[in-house]
């Protein structure tokens, strides 16, 4: 767990944290069928790859009829499908590897390098696989993605024909490999499981504990960039069959488990979730139009920018010093500071804090304290204070779950702007408008607030948006 701990927070600062879940308010997401889904055959797992996708189908490969196993299981293989534009598809083609023909060649994930990929599969091949009382478990094997091939295919040093490993899912740096098990020491049914890459080779596997799984089945587990992990679950208290749910390790502790939202949850098993980078978009499998399982997209309503300034703390404080002072060591004196505010102080060296931005002349008169001849303006400083020119988040660093934060933009300075909208997004799948907000955050853990400030039209027609964001950790 320190492992996955360091990794954690390290990535901490992008963290988005938990919903604000309310099944009853209006869907954040919008989700759409993809085009390629057959309409008779079971299409899942989505995995992101360049101009395209990666996918699982039951599908028939050849003109016989539809395989399953000898326990009626339905065998799967992969697919790639290529991305026209935002709204075509190209035709699915099969991904083959040397397994492919005769195996259950199922849920993969593949590498930040676009090549290295992880795939479930059957233990036995061959004629054992064939035989009516052979029962063969899923293991994870590693391969090089060319093209539409799988080659140089080896297995995963943990497959063990006593129980199943599968559905892998591994972390940006390739540090971490999630899947699922049914292996002695978890919590019942199939768990989350995960295996640390040090010295060259993966870990003994590590459940993650009784916040992440429990006595129903986990599966599909999906690793995101920012360190959320994604997966699905038919515990109780969900919308119906399979939910998909996401937790994130906060200071060392797995956080309890939050559900998606409508429209990407259900009354029916939804599953396999994967999404962009910036949490924007993505995919997921759904059973929601009858029997057959398909892909969805979805997309989230709420405006979230990918990248966005941080936050300039303005600070009106300063340090003031007479660097001749040492010259006159040996003689006493006395060193009066006029701040140019109507407060003074006396020292070399003195600190002062403005009240805010403006033109101050700061001055130093100096007293020989041996033949008490005063001198004005010894020294004078001409000091111009501004404040960073962005939109500005005024609120609270640190903050309790449940309880209410204010959170405003009257320091905003963005000279000529005529500012026509100020929106918020909380990093929780919620957001708001207006120049002050309340804010409600109901599960611990670190979020990326934004603030977008948008001009109205000038006469041209041309609006302006500044950006800028910081983080607030929220505690028990």
């Amino acid at each position: 767990m320190t492992g996955v701990s360091r990794y954690i927070l390290l990535i901490s600062a992008i963290l988005t944290g938990a919903l604000n879940q309310s099944y009853g308010q209006a869907p954040v997401f919008e989700t759409k069928s993809m085009s390629f889904n057959s309409s008779v055959f079971s299409d899942i797992a989505p995995v992101l790859i360049k101009d395209g996708l990666l996918f699982c189908s039951d599908k028939r490969v050849s003109g016989i009829s539809n395989k399953i196993t000898f326990n009626g299981d339905r065998l799967y293989n992969i697919y790639y499908v290529e991305r026209k534009d935002s709204l075509d598809w190209g035709r699915p083609q099969p991904v083959k590897s040397s397994v492919s023909p005769l195996l259950f060649y199922g849920p993969m994930c593949l590498a930040s390098d676009g090549r290295t990929v992880y795939f479930t599969s059957g233990l036995l091949t061959a004629n054992e696989a064939k035989m009516k009382s052979a029962r063969n478990p899923m293991g994870i094997f590693i391969g090089e993605l060319s093209g539409t091939d799988v080659i140089n295919v080896k297995p995963f040093e943990y497959n063990n024909l006593n129980y199943n490993i599968l559905q892998p899912s591994i972390s940006k740096d390739g540090k971490y490999l999630f899947f699922v098990s049914d292996m002695p020491g978890g919590q019942g049914g199939s768990d989350i499981w995960f295996c640390e890459f040090i010295d060259n080779k993966w870990s003994t596997p590590v459940n993650p504990g009784s916040k992440v799984n429990t006595s129903s089945k986990e599966n599909y587990p999906y690793i995101h960039p920012s360190g959320r992990l994604y997966f699905s679950s038919d515990r109780p208290g969900g919308m119906g069959g399979s939910d998909i749910y996401y937790t994130f390790l906060s200071f060392g502790s797995w956080e309890s488990p939050v559900p998606l939202q409508p429209d990407i949850n259900s009354a029916s098993d939804d599953f396999a979730f994967v999404a962009e980078e910036s949490l924007q978009s993505g995919y997921f499998s759904s059973r929601r139009n009858g029997g057959n399982d398909d892909i969805f997209s979805f997309y989230n309503k709420i405006i979230r920018k990918v990248s966005c300034d941080s936050l300039q703390y303005n600070s009106y404080c300063y340090e003031f010093t007479d660097r001749n002072a040492v010259r006159f060591d040996t003689i006493p004196f006395r060193y009066q500071w006029n701040f140019g505010d109507g407060t003074q102080a006396e020292g070399v060296k003195v600190e002062h804090c403005y009240s805010g931005p403006g033109n101050y002349v700061v001055s130093l008169d100096v007293v020989n304290l041996v033949t008490m001849e005063l001198k004005k303006n010894e020294k004078t400083i001409q000091l111009e204070i501004t404040d960073f020119v962005q939109p500005y988040i005024s609120g609270p660093d640190i903050c309790s779950a449940g309880r209410e934060v204010k959170l405003n933009a009257d320091s905003t300075n963005l000279p000529g702007w005529n500012i026509a909208q100020y929106y918020w997004n909380f990093g929780d799948e919620s957001a708001s408008t207006g120049k002050e907000v309340p804010k409600i955050y109901s599960v611990p853990g670190t979020y990326n607030v934004q603030l977008i400030v948008t001009s109205a039209p000038d006469a041209g027609g041309v609006s302006r948006e500044a950006c800028v964001s910081k983080y607030i950790i929220v505690i028990r």
